[in-house]
């Protein structure tokens, strides 16, 4: 029996691309999700058992947890995609930092040490816990200081997971910087952003696909950034 895979945050753009690509290879998923969509029916139509999780209400994340853990006997990962960004601004900038920082540190790190004999269990003969971090964490961001903080600290759980884990557990992060555009985006904006990176292009979303494939297949990776940023940090 193939142990599921957790998946955060799968009701659009990249978790909802990775739940439908997993789902397509034969890969048991569970999802959570904070906004019924569309996207939400086609997920259950394919076969992922999903979970409806606010992960600022703590009872809600509990659930999840205890949800999880009564199903299973066993994960082969759990991918935190779940995200959130708010501009800052000097009025609430704050609590726009607590609230990413819930999204980005503490709820990973709360799934990560309730699961982590799930995850131990489903090694075979590794398992995974993969961040979905972002390019800013390694530099910082003069307009958006607490979602760079957070992804940072994100990025950060890596290592100590790692550590804390091993040898059974591999925890690796992945940092995007310009994946996917949105709708909304303007041309003046979408010039400037593709102006950063020496592949002005962007990424698109089966590169980060391949990544979190690679990372799943791989058996001596742990501890580690991939940074998909098209040669970003080069100019």
């Amino acid at each position: 029996m193939v142990s599921p895979i957790l998946v955060t945050g799968v009701g659009q753009r990249l978790g909802l691309a990775l739940a439908k690509d997993l789902l397509a290879k034969g890969q048991p998923i569970i999802g959570t999700y904070r906004t019924q969509r569309e996207s939400i029916v086609e997920l259950e139509q394919l076969g992922a058992t999903l979970y409806q999780c606010d992960f600022y209400q703590q009872d809600e994340v509990t659930a999840l947890i205890n949800g999880v853990l009564s199903a299973n006997t066993s994960l082969r990962a759990v991918v935190h995609n779940a995200s959130e960004w708010l501009p800052d601004g000097a009025s609430e900038s704050a609590e726009n930092l607590h609230k990413m920082m819930t999204i980005h540190a503490s709820v990973p790190f709360q799934i990560n040490t309730s699961l982590a004999p799930l995850l131990k269990a489903g090694a075979c003969p590794y398992s995974d816990i993969i961040h979905i971090s972002d390019y800013v964490a390694s530099t910082g961001s003069k307009k958006h200081i607490g979602y760079a903080a957070s992804k940072a600290a994100m990025e950060n759980l890596s290592l100590s997971f790692a550590n804390a884990l091993a040898p059974l557990v591999k925890v690796n992060a992945v940092a995007p910087a310009l994946l996917l555009f949105n709708t909304q985006d303007t041309a003046a904006y979408r010039t400037k952003a593709l102006d950063k990176s020496l592949i002005p292009r962007e990424g698109g979303i089966q590169e980060f696909l391949n990544a979190i494939d690679f990372l799943l297949n791989s058996n001596y990776i742990t501890g580690q950034v991939i940074h998909l940023d098209g040669g970003r940090h080069l100019k």
